[in-house]
């Protein structure tokens, strides 16, 4: 989790997750399934929940290559969920996005800094959203999830001491699958 504040203005049902789930996250289940990067307006929102407003410009190009960060980690995530481990697309996709970065390390005064230089600004957060990812593929790719519950589509990063976690929220989705259970129960 973040110690970002959200933006009032995000209607997502979860927010605050890794930077790479957050953005999986501006997708959520509906019908039709919402969407929060359906235009630039939506962009900004999450750029400021992800406290990336002040660094990143909410344009049509960062709305375009932000999209494509979101359909790469997207595959990543499930080749996590199904393999345990990235596939050759999955990799490639990844590869593309963060193709347009890298982290330069120089000296500073108290010792190393590293930087992130991307080659066209609207490349900052899908950069950053991708290598987030990595990092948490670090961390476990078995720890990368999405929520159990049959209508939800949100992911999130588990880290509980077991690795046991189901529910993106145990108060809505984790509830609603225990009351479906229930009442299956006491009605046959």
């Amino acid at each position: 989790m973040t110690d970002v504040q959200p933006d009032p203005r995000d209607p997502r049902p979860l927010i605050g997750e890794p930077l790479a789930l957050d953005l999986l996250n501006t997708r959520w289940a509906g019908t039709p399934v919402n969407d929060l990067l359906t235009g630039v307006e939506g962009y900004a929102v999450w750029l400021s929940s992800a406290g990336l407003s002040g660094r990143c410009a909410a344009d049509e190009a960062g709305l375009a290559a932000i999209r494509r960060a979101r359909d790469a980690i997207r595959s990543a995530a499930q080749d996590a969920r199904e393999l345990g481990k990235l596939g050759s697309p999955a990799r490639d996709g990844l590869d593309a996005v963060l193709a347009h970065g890298r982290i330069r390390r120089t000296a500073a005064p108290g010792g190393a800094e590293d930087r992130i230089e991307v080659d066209r600004p609207e490349w900052l957060a899908p950069w950053l959203a991708a290598d987030g990812f990595l990092g948490l593929l670090g961390q476990g790719a078995h720890r990368i999830k999405q929520c159990a519950h049959e209508a939800c589509i949100l992911h999130f990063f588990d880290a509980s001491q077991n690795g046991r976690r189901r529910w993106c929220r145990m108060a809505v989705c984790g509830n609603r699958a225990k009351a479906a259970r229930h009442y299956e129960k006491t009605r046959g």
